[in-house]
């Protein structure tokens, strides 16, 4: 009897011992839900980003619970970063922008994706400073100018979103002065319009945009108008070209353009970005009192000249001068606050020249 009296005992705290695993293992679900619905962006340290509630963190894991995935376990040691989501400043159209300010911009064009507020930023050149600030959602202001403070310009931007999330487009302007170089007297300006594909990270733009400058210097002096024709060069040398008239005019340099520009980046790493920046200028220039032109024809070795043509004299612009400016580079992003920029750009004046144009850039977020 006394045996089975010992045998029952047992019996009974083995299945306490059970019921108490049990009730130990159904604790967590019995516990009472955490009211913090703050959301959080973690960054892995390959780069894969989760947006989520933090369910708990041990120390060695954190438990999150994300919209599509459900309730993931991440190790801390595969954390890179971790931070809350605010909402005025993180979401767009309903998702998540983590990709930063830099990516507003190329080289020299800029994207359709608006500088949020809170992410302004510097971007230093090696011909001068940019100063960017977001004074509303869709809208920032720029101020750009070399590093001796002369020209100096003004740049603005707006920006929409679509009801494609792919889909952004924009508008833009720069207005420049030549300030005390030229004792404030020359003006410029670029205004453009814009249409962006892809997220911040990865996209293209197509930018139409047309550009104007003035130097201001107006000055009187004595024009020399030829006779328009054809003169056949004597023994390669240059014809004595007959004269019209011989006025007084007064007149400044002006230029004018439509550019075209296509541009786009690309992530290539978990750091770093491809950039291309391309810009097609269609170019006129000359005096407001009027020019003429004068082209002189050379055989097919292009040593010996064959003969001069003389255009009739025209008012306005009239000579062209057509650009294409190339800008591949690289950017490389280590923080969110801080970037760099290497662009080998150059520059191709259609039948006359090309030479390079190396560009580098600072990006620092304030």
């Amino acid at each position: 009897m006394k045996t089975l009296q010992i045998l029952q005992l047992c019996f009974t705290l083995a299945l306490c011992f059970l019921g108490s695993q049990s009730v130990f293992a159904q604790a967590p679900s019995t516990t009472a839900p955490s009211t913090d619905t703050t959301k959080y962006l973690i960054v892995k340290n390959d780069g894969v980003e989760y947006v989520g509630l933090v369910l708990s963190d041990d120390g060695r894991e954190v438990l999150i619970e994300t919209k599509s995935l459900g309730k993931i376990y991440i190790p801390k040691s595969d954390i890179n970063s971790m931070r809350p989501i605010n909402y005025t400043e993180d979401i767009a159209k309903g998702e998540v922008s983590t990709a930063g300010v830099f990516t507003t911009r190329y080289q020299f064009t800029t994207n359709c994706f608006p500088i949020k507020k809170g992410e302004n930023y510097a971007m230093l050149n090696l011909y001068g400073p940019e100063l960017h600030f977001a004074v509303h959602k869709d809208f920032s202001v720029g101020i750009m100018s070399t590093w001796i403070g002369s020209p100096i310009a003004l740049a603005l931007k707006y920006t929409r979103g679509t009801a494609n999330p792919k889909i952004n487009v924009g508008v833009g302007t720069l207005l420049g002065t030549a300030g005390y170089v030229n004792q404030g007297k020359g003006f410029g300006g670029l205004h453009w319009g814009m249409i962006t594909y892809g997220d911040r990270r990865n996209n293209a733009t197509l930018s139409l945009g047309y550009g104007y400058f003035n130097d201001g210097d107006k000055s009187t002096y004595l024009q020399t108008i030829y006779q328009p024709g054809s003169y056949a060069a004597v023994n390669g040398e240059y014809p004595t070209l007959p004269i019209q008239s011989i006025q007084n005019a007064s007149g400044n340099f002006r230029a004018k353009a439509p550019i075209i520009g296509l541009a786009g980046q690309a992530k290539v790493g978990k750091k770093a970005s491809f950039i291309y920046d391309c810009m097609f200028i269609i170019g006129k220039i000359g005096s407001s009192a009027g020019s003429q032109d004068i082209d002189y024809q050379y055989d097919p070795t292009g040593w010996q000249l064959q003969q001069v043509v003389v255009s009739e004299w025209q008012t306005g612009l009239s000579n062209e001068q057509n650009l294409l400016i190339l800008m591949p580079g690289m950017r490389f992003q280590r923080t969110e606050s801080k970037a760099f920029q290497i662009s080998l750009a150059g520059v191709i004046i259609p039948n006359e020249i090309s030479f390079p144009l190396p560009m580098a850039s600072w990006f620092y977020r304030f």
